[in-house]
């Protein structure tokens, strides 16, 4: 491999390591040491909600516990610092606008009511509500509003969140180490929230825009991701 592995095990501080945790750090740290690579830890605590005081040092001392020690990381800064997603909101901040600036994302106004009020129109039909190319623009948004009706709305301060617009009509090709080839129709994709109302990214930036700064190689992790 030209350029050098790395790799990175980026748990959320919500309560204790788990085993399922500790297999996912021990294939990462495994597959950096075999190819003389870096094995980063970077801690995913965008939400808030669910933080548990005190685990972020469980998980780092359960690591060192069980000699899974990282080279990059909380307590071990290295050039990608700071390596807590809290401490990095400002740089997903930049990605968001720079994707609302080239069209591919936009801010919604949805409410929490009226997306309930959505699912459960479609549920009636028989349908599951999913909010992309199809529908987006006869919902709450910057691409159904004028400038003028979404600027007053950002300027009033009006809960929103920022959505990707995932593109129309088109087959993303991506090859898996493991799975081979993949195909995905991009028409059943929905249009993922990139910031939350709360003003914290959600996962699907934060992860991206971290194993793209952080120059991430491979990512080895769960299945339901």
């Amino acid at each position: 491999m030209a350029q050098k592995v790395r790799v990175r095990f980026a748990p959320s501080p919500t309560g204790p390591l788990h085993i399922g945790g500790v297999r996912t750090a021990l294939y990462n740290y495994l597959f950096a040491k075999k190819h003389n690579g870096d094995f980063i830890l970077r801690i995913e605590d965008t939400d808030q909600t669910r933080h548990v005081e005190g685990a972020e040092e469980y998980i780092t001392e359960a690591l060192n516990w069980l000699n899974i020690p990282f080279d990059e990381g909380p307590g071990k800064e290295g050039e990608f610092r700071p390596y807590r997603q809290s401490e990095r909101k400002h740089l997903y901040k930049q990605y968001a606008d720079q994707l609302i600036d080239s069209g591919n994302a936009y801010y919604a106004f949805d409410t929490p009511e009226e997306l309930a009020a959505h699912r459960k129109e479609s549920e009636a039909k028989g349908e599951t509500f999913i909010y992309n190319w199809h529908n987006r623009q006869q919902l709450n948004n910057s691409l159904s509003l004028s400038e003028e009706e979404t600027q007053a709305k950002l300027s009033s301060g009006e809960n929103h969140v920022i959505r990707f617009k995932s593109p129309e009509n088109e087959t993303l090709l991506l090859n898996d180490l493991i799975r081979g080839g993949i195909q995905i129709e991009t028409n059943t994709l929905d249009d993922k929230v990139l910031f939350k109302s709360d003003g914290m990214p959600t996962y699907h930036l934060a992860n991206i825009v971290d194993d793209h700064l952080m120059e991430i190689t491979h990512v080895i992790r769960g299945e339901e991701w």
